[in-house]
């Protein structure tokens, strides 16, 4: 505990991941965690330094379970204000979240400061919520691991039920961890053995995505079936842009008539296309941590919140870095009820291509935006 405050205190006066610090308390619950294992106490998570999202807090069933196994909360992590359009960013009274690997970025948002604080090495696990891909942008941008359990396995943070709780980590053995801590299980099943069918779209039909983005993210998938985890189907991931249905959905505009069509021709298109394979892949953002200034007419949520409404578990994967030294996602989708089958990819790809396991702060070569891709490879 001391040595994640330590380095909190050293990072935090640039990184500002921050919104409320606990020092003094951490302090207090880790004696007491030492105090309880001393007595025989088996706690799986014991004395870990965690981030909780601030509008999350310390009653959320998530930060429960979490220091039910023995977690301690060194603080609450950054957030957008409420007032703003583009939910990339995070907000501090002390300036804005910045990017670890590169500060003139933004580490994507809304859980901007959990993925800042990971990949900064001040706690190795910060929780989420990922209502249209809070959870994924944050981690792909940032370099982590992020997942959107499938809707409804978790209790929704929002009354349409699009916003699920997750964590931003660093590992593929600390992402099925958090996951069996929140499912209350001892260990959650990881797929195994069979060789996974796969499909790659770059943009799922609709959405514009720079073909840097595009390029590692399929590299990366590549290093998968090159080492036989994986092998291609040829089958089309061609859905409806998902953005008027998350609007209505969420109750913010009108047209709910016309969302149930989008979500009745998607989730249709979907259940075809896992008839015949195990794994969808895509980039996981269309393009590259925006400056904070704002993601001007970029839709950063556009390969993700389909996956919000239609309930598929998604995960974002570290997939390699852009010629600017950010970090890239590699998204990987399965069937309802499927985490392992995602767990098991990050595990595979993290043996083949190991990442970072902390940010490595590069200074951005200020070069022109790669070109659009507009259909899948």
């Amino acid at each position: 505990m001391q040595a994640a405050l330590a380095r909190e205190r050293a990072t935090e006066p640039t990184l500002r991941a921050f919104r409320q610090d606990f020092t003094a308390q951490a302090l207090a619950d880790a004696k007491e965690i030492d105090r309880v294992v001393a007595q025989g106490a088996r706690l799986r998570l014991a004395g870990v330094p965690i981030g909780v999202k601030a509008w999350d807090g310390l009653d959320d069933f998530q930060t429960i379970r979490l220091r039910r196994e023995g977690c301690v909360v060194i603080g609450l992590t950054s957030v957008p204000k409420s007032t703003t359009e583009w939910q990339t960013w995070g907000f501090t009274e002390r300036g804005p979240t910045v990017n670890p690997w590169c500060s003139d970025r933004t580490p994507g948002g809304s859980s901007a400061g959990s993925a800042a604080a990971v990949m900064a090495g001040v706690v190795p696990l910060a929780t989420a919520s990922d209502g249209a891909g809070s959870t994924r942008i944050p981690a792909a941008w940032c370099g982590a691991i992020g997942l959107k359990s499938t809707n409804g396995r978790l209790p929704a943070r929002d009354s349409a039920g699009l916003n699920v709780p997750g964590a931003i980590v660093r590992s593929a053995r600390d992402a099925a961890l958090h996951m069996s801590v929140l499912l209350e299980e001892e260990a959650i099943g990881v797929a195994s053995g069979k060789v996974l069918a796969a499909t790659w779209s770059a943009n799922l039909g609709y959405a514009d995505v720079d073909s840097e983005q595009a390029e590692i993210a399929w590299a990366a998938a590549a290093h998968l079936v090159g080492a036989g985890h994986v092998r291609w189907h040829r089958a089309t991931a061609d859905l409806l842009d998902p953005e008027p249905a998350w609007i209505a959905i969420r109750g913010v505009g009108d047209g709910l008539a016309d969302a149930e069509t989008v979500r009745r021709v998607n989730n249709a298109r979907l259940q075809e296309l896992f008839n015949d394979v195990d794994v969808l892949f895509t980039p996981t953002t269309p393009g590259p941590p925006h400056g904070h200034q704002g993601p001007g007419s970029t839709m950063s949520v556009g390969l993700t919140w389909a996956f919000n409404i239609s309930g598929h578990p998604a995960i974002s994967i570290p997939a390699g870095r852009a010629a600017d030294g950010t970090p890239v996602g590699l998204q990987a989708v399965a069937r309802h009820g499927e985490e392992g089958t995602l767990l098991r990819l990050v595990a595979d790809l993290e043996r083949l291509n190991p990442w970072p396991k902390r940010a490595q702060p590069t200074r951005p070569e200020g070069r022109p935006s790669s070109a659009l891709v507009r259909h899948s490879i």
